[in-house]
């Protein structure tokens, strides 16, 4: 029997990455990522796989955002026992991410249960922070570059991606056939993050798309950041940044700390960073140094210092009191939960207030709501109006464009016998199929939610 792919998730859109492997008698899971935006995508993370979770061998992690690794406590309440292989920083990483994960889910449970929001009488969460927690002793760390078998003589070894802390393309050797599993490829320009490295040889290649349908504007972020700002200042309003707490969080202190060494905005300008996932993962910096990213001590000391971090509840709630000008980071990106829907409640009605959404906003999320243009934004069951000026970095995505995924395939050694186009909706993926084929003669499709492709 040969190696088959099929495809649970990140197929046909951008988000819940799950990739099974099938070979003789075993299987094996790369990403376990949740679906996240619109309100049927969400609800596939409550139907089960077409595989008992008891019966999957070994995951490997690309990396460790929530639409690749959130699913996991899930798995692993399920029944699934066996190792999850990741590298050191996807290890550290997931310590953070997946017990916020479950924190949220469990307090959106509640909220749904005290306000009646649910049909389900309970509403539950889709699994608990313990969940989460419980979950980490599976995850085993490897190198980059370090082959390793999860599974006897399934040969895996990790390149790097860029993108975040720990981002990995997987490079899987099995019965004669070489698969490569692209992850989410970073920026080569990226500031904060290292570039990807090139691709090794590969029989059968998985592509991200999430921007495959676009290219990224010349114009780079802490100019596009200085223009904004200074707007805001200058009428005193208050900006609420959703940001992403792994990467872009720590690219936008990056930026903001450079413009206020060239005075180019107000060095007393007040820059808050509530989310204490943001905060732990900036703290990594850090520990994880060396090639892990871009940053020499100097710059890591500098995102600490260019605002203040905020923990607890209490100084989140503190913040609500304060006049502007000032800038509040928070989590999550998109706008689907964290502290930044509190801090939406309460300034997006103003005029004087601005919105800067600083990454790619999943269709249905309500990051996607306000970067349509939308009037007003749901919000803890209310319909709130937006009066708030809405802007749209277009230089802050940590993703690889169009002719950047090109060039990393272009790279390759040789061409494959075959490129799935995958992790995008669905007009990005088959834009880049079509580029695929048209610019490098090679045979690529866009597989299907399901679908099951030999290697």
């Amino acid at each position: 029997m040969g190696v088959s792919i099929t495809f649970l998730g990140g197929a046909d859109t951008v988000t819940g990455s799950k990739y099974l492997v099938r070979h003789g008698k075993h299987c094996m899971l790369v990403d376990c990522g949740l679906f996240q935006g619109y309100k049927q995508l969400r609800l596939r993370n409550w139907n089960p796989l077409p595989v008992a979770p008891d019966q999957i061998d070994a995951v490997v992690l690309t990396h460790a955002h929530l639409d690749h690794s959130g699913y996991l406590p899930l798995l692993a309440n399920e029944g699934f026992s066996g190792k999850v292989h990741t590298t050191k920083g996807t290890q550290l990483l997931c310590r953070i991410l997946l017990p916020d994960s479950g924190y949220l889910q469990e307090e959106d449970a509640a909220f749904a249960n005290r306000h009646g929001t649910s049909k389900h009488s309970p509403a539950l969460p889709l699994y608990t922070r313990q969940d989460a927690v419980k979950c980490q002793s599976l995850i085993k760390a490897h190198p980059f570059g370090q082959t390793f078998e999860p599974i006897p003589g399934w040969r895996v070894s990790f390149t790097q991606a860029g993108h975040i802390l720990g981002a990995a393309s997987v490079l899987l050797e099995l019965a004669g056939r070489r698969i490569l599993f692209s992850g989410d490829l970073g920026r080569p320009d990226d500031s904060v993050m290292n570039p990807p490295d090139a691709p090794p040889a590969a029989d059968t290649v998985l592509i991200e798309s999430t921007y495959g349908d676009r290219q990224h504007p010349a114009e780079n972020l802490e100019a596009e950041l200085a223009v904004a700002l200074k707007r805001l200042a200058a009428r005193g309003g208050v900006a609420v940044v959703p940001v992403f707490a792994v990467g872009r969080a720590q690219a936008l202190l990056h930026a903001i700390a450079n413009l206020k060494e060239r005075h180019e905005i107000p060095h007393g300008l007040p820059v808050f960073l509530d989310s204490p996932m943001a905060v732990h993962t900036t703290q990594l910096f850090e520990e994880l140094h060396g090639d892990a990213h871009r940053l020499n001590t100097r710059e890591v000391k500098a995102l600490t210092r260019c605002a203040t971090m905020v923990n607890s509840t209490d100084e989140s709630k503190a913040l609500a009191g304060r006049h502007g000008p000032m800038v509040i980071l928070s989590a999550s990106g998109m706008a689907t939960g964290g502290r930044v829907l509190h801090h939406l409640e309460h300034h997006v009605g103003n005029h004087k207030n601005m919105v800067i959404l600083t990454g790619f906003q999943a269709p249905g999320t309500r990051g996607a709501t306000l970067a349509s243009g939308a009037k007003t934004l749901r919000l803890h069951g209310r319909d709130l109006p937006v009066h708030a000026e809405v802007v749209q970095l277009q230089s802050a995505s940590a993703h690889a464009d169009a002719n950047q995924l090109l060039a990393w395939l272009r790279s390759m050694p040789k061409a494959p016998d075959q490129v799935y186009v995958v992790h995008g909706d669905l007009a990005a993926s088959d834009a880049l199929r079509a580029r695929i084929q048209r610019d490098l003669g090679w045979r690529a499709m866009v597989p299907e939610h399901g679908s099951t492709w030999p290697c």
